[in-house]
């Protein structure tokens, strides 16, 4: 059965207690299962795939294991995949009560047999999980502002959005300690926001994108240098890459109609922070739309290659960040 996030609430978990989250909002994830657990008094447990496929006896025996007066169990299996829909019919095969689990995926194709029996069979829940948009994170912050009676302006939302590179999990920890600063002053000036935001390892990721995508090879090979990145920055590179691009894509298709680049910018949607403005400029002339969609392309590719085989992932990603700040425009 397909629903959506905001639809678990309605749900008796106690009834339908098998339940699929895929795709690749972690942050959404995370608030969406806290809500569940929060309604129940049941212990918690986190399993990997590659756990349970080594050894599925244990967690059978973990899972049945207890008499009627034991506390209820909450699992949660992290990374699964196809692989899992064998322990998934072993389980319903069975009587299964006072347990609820959650099998968390990433991004699932519509292929995907797993996906498949979720969304078909009435007593299982499928649940996805699309990244979110600048105009869903826009709302977050405005209903959180609200909520807490804390002042910020428009321009400073757009920047703490914009430095989150689309990452609903890293944008509410920002936001927690906004919460914790607004009990001494409740106005948050941009410099605030420059004292309290994680903008490090981050903003060098992000930084290094606007510069390779600017093509200033000097400050993108410095950012190289200075920042020990590895393979687990790989994907954050990527996605980072992407939602970037993603952005100056909708600015160089206007900019195409309209031939006027100071109106692409100001009539961008979400506005564009105004220390940011000379450097979208740069990247959308720097660009043609069919440069664009081909480099989304590419990461894209890239990605895929990396998740296969992360061991030499960081140089691929950094190989092609510098031939991408070399290229010329066709």
């Amino acid at each position: 059965m397909i629903l959506k996030f905001f639809e678990l609430g309605k749900i008796n978990i106690s009834s339908q207690n098998l339940i699929l989250f895929y795709g690749n909002n972690e942050g959404l994830k995370k608030e969406e299962t806290l809500k569940l657990y929060s309604n129940s008094k049941k212990e918690i447990s986190r399993y990997d795939e590659k756990q349970i496929l080594e050894n599925p006896q244990f967690f059978f025996e973990s899972l049945y294991s207890g008499s009627l007066f034991e506390n209820e169990k909450f699992i949660i299996i992290n990374r699964v995949t196809d692989k899992i829909l064998k322990i998934v019919n072993e389980i319903l095969e069975k009587k299964l009560e006072n347990t609820t689990i959650i099998f968390n995926a990433n991004i699932l194709e519509k292929k995907s047999k797993l996906r498949a029996k979720f969304e078909k069979e009435k007593n299982l829940i499928c649940v996805a999980f699309y990244p979110d948009n600048n105009d869903t994170l826009s709302k977050l912050v405005n209903k959180f502002i609200k909520d807490k009676g804390i002042s910020l302006s428009p321009m400073n939302i757009n920047f703490i959005i914009s430095k989150c590179n689309g990452n609903r999990e890293f944008l509410n920890n920002e936001l927690t300690k906004i919460e914790h600063f607004s009990k001494k002053k409740r106005n948050i000036t941009y410099e605030d926001l420059i004292k309290l935001i994680n903008l490090n390892e981050d903003f060098s990721i992000s930084e290094l994108i606007d510069n390779c995508l600017a093509r200033n090879q000097k400050k993108t090979f410095n950012i190289i240098n200075e920042n020990n990145f590895n393979n687990e920055d790989s994907v954050i590179i990527t996605r980072t890459f992407i939602n970037k691009l993603k952005r100056i894509l909708i600015l160089s298709k206007k900019y195409e109609q309209n031939n006027n680049i100071d109106q692409t910018i100001n009539e961008a949607k979400p506005p564009i922070f105004w220390k940011d403005k000379d450097l979208v400029k740069i990247q959308i002339k720097n660009w043609t739309t069919k440069n664009i969609e081909d480099l989304i392309f590419q990461i894209n590719q890239i990605e895929l290659k990396i998740k296969k085989n992360s061991y030499n992932a960081m140089n691929i990603v950094l190989d092609f960040i510098i031939k991408s700040c070399s290229k010329t425009s066709n």
